[in-house]
């Protein structure tokens, strides 16, 4: 991905009268421009092998050379640039010719600023079509525009370890009764892998169900999952089809797996294994057919070891698994991320960005991302609002200052599975006990540290300021 997609018009203007170079100049880079000016052959030539021109300015009569000869080279050479040809001298023969070799526009001495905008503005909207056009097929994108319309997302990214999880994925779909473990930190795209499994399935018409384990509570999980009758319990007023009928012939993503508790894991295994539910309060079995898909940001050899998630569930789960690597590990699709999302919010919002400063990139790109690819979506989308004009500059995208301190803390080379209850209660301190902050910073949704800190009994105690005074 060219990160210079989106950037001011580069423009070259060669003519061999210094005051004319100088003057058209002064009111391009006055106008939003980045011009460039030479007034001979060999300097135009040299500020070309240097610099990405966009739009060359260049005059038909010059000492020593042609200029229909020289816009034939350059054409020949840089065939992107659009050339406006201008002349005291020109003739209609001249005229026809220029726009045989490729001139996009044409103009007769002496130039008035008026005619120089009309030009470059009917020479800008074709640049900005060119450019567009450019971006969707530079950008990396590994899906088909009827993939994208279904899981809602342009672009994944063009890093080698991308490029080889999406062909995993491929082979996965081939295969539509296997079950895949998607794993990875919060925040990486694990049900976007999720939905291209299924949607380059042949269950891609049928359902696609998704649910988070974490945010069922444990008395209605059983009933999400397989259902109930009429009057099975205090509540249940109808019958009820649960997620495994729902997604017959279809797929079932478990998003935070690790969150199910083990007394239902015993349960989620045998129906995997046959097949085979019963609704609650029933006794008639039912056979749906289904892909199971799950994900996790934990450890499930490590659960297993602390007997906390069942070794044979997880072995029914892992018949393929996916890891999704960190954005931080992958920094070069932060540039298509970043691009791929600023024209969704762009659009969205109804506020047009042309250019992003390439200090953002560098930024950006040095940058841990602590909630991965989230994080830039959110970035993204806060900076269009906060930006002024049509441009994105370093200034609106203002890290954190939270993630600054983590940061310095060393906390992103803490593993949160290693020393939970130590990081959530340092996360809670310096997030002044605001767990949606904490929790952003931890990498896990609010649920899942409201569930973790009951589990590990952490209580919220916050200083009491007035006593501090």
């Amino acid at each position: 991905m060219n990160k210079k997609s989106i950037s001011p018009i580069k423009v070259l203007i060669l003519d061999d009268e210094i005051d004319f170079t100088n003057e058209i100049s002064d009111y391009l880079q006055n106008s939003g421009f980045v011009p460039f000016s030479a007034n001979t052959t060999q300097e135009g030539y040299a500020i070309l092998s240097k610099n990405e021109i966009d739009l060359l300015i260049l005059d038909v009569r010059l000492p020593g050379a042609n200029g229909l000869d020289i816009l034939k080279n350059v054409k020949s050479l840089y065939p992107g640039i659009e050339i406006i040809m201008v002349s005291a001298h020109g003739d209609m023969d001249t005229v026809i010719q220029s726009v045989r070799l490729g001139a996009f526009d044409y103009l007769r001495k002496p130039l008035r600023y008026i005619d120089i905008q009309i030009a470059i503005e009917r020479t800008q909207k074709y640049l900005h079509m060119q450019r567009k056009l450019e971006q969707i097929e530079e950008k990396y994108s590994l899906i088909t525009n009827e993939m994208e319309s279904r899981i809602g997302r342009h672009c994944i990214g063009k890093s080698a370890k991308i490029i080889e999880i999406y062909e995993l994925a491929k082979k996965a779909a081939q295969y539509s009764d296997t079950n895949v473990l998607i794993t990875g930190e919060s925040g990486t795209g694990k049900e976007v892998f999720a939905k291209l499994i299924h949607y380059m399935s042949k269950k891609k018409n049928n359902f696609f169900g998704a649910i988070n384990c974490s945010a069922i509570c444990d008395s209605l999980m059983e009933s999400e999952f397989f259902g109930h009758k009429k009057g099975a319990f205090t509540g249940a007023f109808s019958d009820k089809k649960g997620l495994f009928e729902i997604c017959d012939e279809g797929t079932l993503f478990l998003d935070e797996i690790a969150e199910m508790p083990f007394n239902l894991q015993a349960k989620l295994l045998r129906a995997i294994e046959e097949k085979e539910i019963t609704r609650v309060g029933d006794t008639k079995p039912i056979h749906p057919k289904f892909r199971l898909i799950s994900a996790t940001n934990c450890d499930l050899q490590k659960m297993v070891d602390e007997k906390k998630f069942r070794l044979d569930l997880l072995h029914r789960l892992n018949t393929l698994h996916i890891h999704i690597p960190p954005l931080r590990e992958r920094p070069e699709d932060i540039a298509p991320l970043l691009l791929d999302f600023t024209e969704e919010f762009s659009e969205k919002i109804n506020k047009p960005i042309e250019y992003i400063a390439d200090e953002v990139f560098e930024v950006l790109e040095k940058y841990s991302f602590p909630g991965n690819i989230r994080e830039l979506r959110n970035l993204t989308e806060r900076a269009i609002i906060l930006s002024e004009g049509k441009s994105l500059e370093v200034s609106d995208f203002p890290l954190p200052a939270i993630y600054s301190s983590t940061r310095k803390k060393d906390y992103t080379e803490i593993n949160l599975k290693n020393n939970e209850v130590e990081l959530i209660r340092k996360a809670l301190e310096d997030c002044d006990f605001n767990q949606t902050i904490a929790s952003e910073v931890l990498g896990i949704s609010r649920y899942s540290l409201i569930r973790k800190m009951q589990k590990y009994n952490i209580d919220i105690v916050k200083k009491d300021v007035s006593k501090l005074a």
